[in-house]
């Protein structure tokens, strides 16, 4: 029964209540910090838990009174609120009983990249990372470029970008894999449809103490930006790369004028990429398949085209399309696409789950 599995919550909820009151956690700071935390954490199933109960005694009650002559009529009214009541917690408290991703509170680093199509999926990265910064503006997130490597068509090869805010990771998770794009380039004398890719990477931002990085493990090489940049460019040795020797993994950055500031910031994308292999890793050694899941952040399977021609997106992990490309990407409305994808990964976890 559904309350049997609510009780644990409870109990443990009341007992940490307990324990941030007693002398010997009050004088340990760690250990109370680590225990109001995990409080915060319960505090939402705890309040559905509480609620639902408290429902479930009230239909039980009024249930004894429907053949009260003087109250059973009531009871029948209040019955009719109750009942849908219950049946909306139930589904809310499911939902809530899904183990948590633990990296769904965290910021994001995205990372695009032009694939097939050249000159138009450079293009078409940075028409993304617009409609990304609109997505951003109305959550009211904050977004800091990492690094870019610009096309000479427009556009650009590759865009890393941080994204800071409430729930980032939970909501833009599922945008890992490969984006096609189908349209007219404005170079295309005939009017044909061309058929481009670019590859979406997401990737949580992480904290020191969750990745250690040998130093004896990195190459590290200065030299002088090129490309679009400002005075700077080809007259300091600012821009930075850096190679993990172990993965081959590099990282380069020459968006700032200063090499210090580069090298901080090739180092913050360089430990999170390897977190994100060692998630990867993780999930294969427990079986999972990453192309058949949604939000795994796997770059090999195409999850969505954009055919401009037809003003459809279409998500093809959840069979969705919606004829509202040009509001998706000119107003950044990826709620549309991104509320579904959530719905459809919660009922798989519940399912597995046996929720």
């Amino acid at each position: 029964m559904l309350q049997d599995k609510l009780q644990p919550f409870l109990d443990r909820y009341e007992e940490i209540n307990n324990l941030l009151v007693s002398p010997d956690i009050t004088t340990n700071i760690k250990k109370m910090t680590e225990l109001s935390k995990e409080q915060s954490s319960l505090e939402a199933i705890v309040n559905a838990a509480k609620e639902y109960l408290q429902v479930i005694h009230d239909i039980e009650e009024n249930k004894q009174l429907l053949e009260d002559s003087e109250l059973g009529e009531l009871a029948k009214e209040e019955l009719k609120e109750l009942e849908p009541k219950k049946i909306e917690l139930e589904s809310e408290i499911k939902i809530l009983l899904v183990p948590k991703d633990p990296n769904d509170d965290k910021n994001i680093y995205l990372e695009l990249r032009a694939g097939t199509g050249g000159d138009e999926a450079a293009i078409f990265v940075g028409d993304l990372f617009r409609a990304y910064l609109r997505y951003a503006e109305l959550k009211g997130w904050k977004v800091e470029v990492m690094s870019s490597s610009e096309s000479e068509a427009g556009g650009y090869k590759e865009m890393v970008f941080l994204v800071k805010g409430d729930q980032v990771y939970s909501r833009l998770k599922f945008e890992g894999g490969t984006h096609r794009v189908q349209r007219v380039p404005a170079t295309e004398s005939q009017g044909r449809v061309h058929t481009s890719a670019i590859t979406v990477a997401v990737m949580p931002e992480i904290d020191d103490v969750e990745i250690e990085i040998n130093p004896n493990d990195l190459k590290i090489d200065v030299m002088r930006s090129s490309g679009c940049g400002g005075q700077s460019v080809n007259t300091t040795d600012s821009a930075v790369r850096i190679t993990h020797l172990p993965t081959g993994i590099v990282v380069t950055n020459q968006d700032q004028k200063s090499q210090h500031k580069n090298k901080e910031k090739a180092m913050k994308v360089l430990k999170a990429r390897l977190y994100d292999l060692q998630m990867q890793e993780q999930q294969e050694k427990e079986g999972a398949n990453r192309k058949e899941q949604v939000g795994t952040g796997d770059r090999s399977g195409r999850i969505r085209t954009y055919n401009y021609p037809q003003n459809r997106v279409s998500d093809h992990r959840i069979n969705l399309t919606l004829y509202r490309l040009e509001n998706i990407m000119e107003d950044g409305v990826f709620d549309e696409i991104i509320d579904p994808l959530i719905a459809n990964h919660q009922a798989q976890l519940m399912e597995a789950s046996g929720l």
